[in-house]
């Protein structure tokens, strides 16, 4: 996604800027596999790019959930201009009514305010979460209501920039992979994992960039 308009000023600021270890990861992916090797010559200096905070990170990844790049965007712009301050604070005191004037479904809205009471109240410690491994963030995330697995997955790729995090439930991505690796034919969750498992420990520079491959338009939360 593009970068969200009005940054948000909460807590939990994510690190910005290339990845420290996006240029091996990209020249080992490639060195291992012809059709990333082929893919990444394509990007020029394009990277993986942290933006905002912990909160808008999660929160645009619920507003993302189920709809395209440039929809979600589109609903995240509105939702911006709504709130003017995107802190947990302020979204948790927002009518329902205006996040569903923004685009968002009724469960989407009541999502984005739980998420919202969740930080401001306490239960999720965004300083406290760079400190602990993937699947323990996954575990705490996923207790908030709406916070699935693929959500906790968007939080450690663009986040905390987590460098082997593989989202095999992203459609995207099995498209993306239909693509290059199938000849368009539809490939199932368990093919996914088997091909993902000659990027590792780089998935999610690979997942990053089958994203590319399906869209110029680089994705961001």
């Amino acid at each position: 996604m593009a970068r969200p308009g009005g940054a948000a000023k909460s807590m939990g600021a994510a690190p910005v800027g290339k990845p420290h270890y996006w240029d091996l990861a990209c020249a080992e992916l490639a060195a291992a596999d012809p059709v990333m090797a082929r893919l990444i010559a394509t990007l020029g200096a394009s990277h993986l790019v942290a933006r905002g905070d912990s909160f808008v990170t999660l929160a645009r990844a619920i507003v993302g959930q189920q709809i395209s790049v440039r929809a979600a965007q589109t609903v995240w712009d509105r939702f911006v201009k709504a709130a003017r301050d995107v802190r947990p604070a302020r979204v948790a005191r927002m009518r329902e009514s205006t996040l569903r004037a923004c685009g968002l479904s009724q469960r989407k809205a009541e999502y984005v305010r739980d998420l919202a009471a969740s930080f401001a109240g306490g239960t999720i410690d965004p300083l406290a979460l760079p400190e602990l491994d993937d699947e323990a963030v996954i575990g705490q995330l996923v207790a908030v209501r709406g916070v699935g697995r693929w959500t906790a997955e968007m939080f450690l790729i663009f986040n905390l920039l987590r460098p082997d995090v593989f989202p095999v439930d992203d459609l995207g991505l099995l498209r993306a992979i239909a693509r290059h690796y199938r000849d368009g034919a539809q490939v199932s969750r368990g093919e996914a994992l088997a091909i993902g498992e000659s990027w590792r420990p780089w998935r999610s520079v690979a997942t990053w960039i089958m994203w590319r491959s399906l869209d110029p338009v680089p994705v961001e939360y």
